[in-house]
């Protein structure tokens, strides 16, 4: 952990893969602008995982958390979405407090593997079977979106639907090389469980970030 976090200054610099202004392609803000703040380092390490280069925190930059906040203000962005990696390996309190500051609402996605910090208007929950959320990340999502790899995730998604608040939203999402296999079985299931949703990668079909 402690070689994850790189002593970051209880927040005030956080590592980052990358930061950038796009649509969210994903999940209940699907559609929306917003200010991506990528920032590395990952304990999870899915197997699928399309972005492998932030799991090694050391090799990006550490970021004031100022310099962040300037970005996504300039940008004109309504709305911030921190990501990983896994970004709760990271004090996030400092980051949040400063962007909501400015007015900008802060959406997190995390596994929930690690405990939770910051002041979040909306937390998306993918739980991954690598290791799993921690209760307190369960109950305070707002989305629990799951990603489906094969058929038996389906059980593994009810499994934590049981889980979360009574007003979560239910999300579920094909593994994007999967998805000409799984798609037919994931529109089927979803239509035999209404509670929950598709969610689809917008970005990679319009090959936005």
């Amino acid at each position: 952990m402690d070689s994850l976090a790189i002593h970051t200054q209880n927040g005030e610099l956080l590592p980052v893969m990358e930061h950038f202004y796009t649509l969210q392609g994903e999940g209940n803000y699907t559609g929306r602008a917003a200010y991506f703040i990528r920032l590395a380092g990952c304990d999870v390490g899915c197997v699928w995982c399309d972005v492998k280069d932030s799991w090694d925190a050391t090799k990006h930059p550490v970021l004031p958390i100022q310099v962040l906040v300037e970005a996504v203000v300039a940008s004109g962005a309504p709305l911030a979405v921190i990501t990983g990696g896994e970004p709760l390996l990271h004090q996030l309190l400092p980051l949040t407090q400063a962007l909501q500051a400015k007015g900008i609402a802060t959406n997190i996605e995390t596994s929930g593997s690690s405990p939770l910090s910051g002041v979040w208007n909306w937390i998306c929950l993918s739980p991954k079977k690598f290791k799993e959320p921690l209760p307190e990340v369960i109950a305070a999502a707002h989305e629990l979106k799951i990603i489906v790899f094969n058929k038996s995730d389906f059980d593994w998604a009810e499994k934590y639907a049981q889980q979360v608040n009574g007003q979560c939203k239910l999300y579920l999402q094909v593994e994007w090389s999967k998805r000409v296999q799984l798609s037919d079985a994931i529109t089927e299931y979803i239509k035999k469980h209404p509670q929950w949703q598709l969610s689809m990668q917008v970005h990679k079909y319009l090959n936005i970030p």
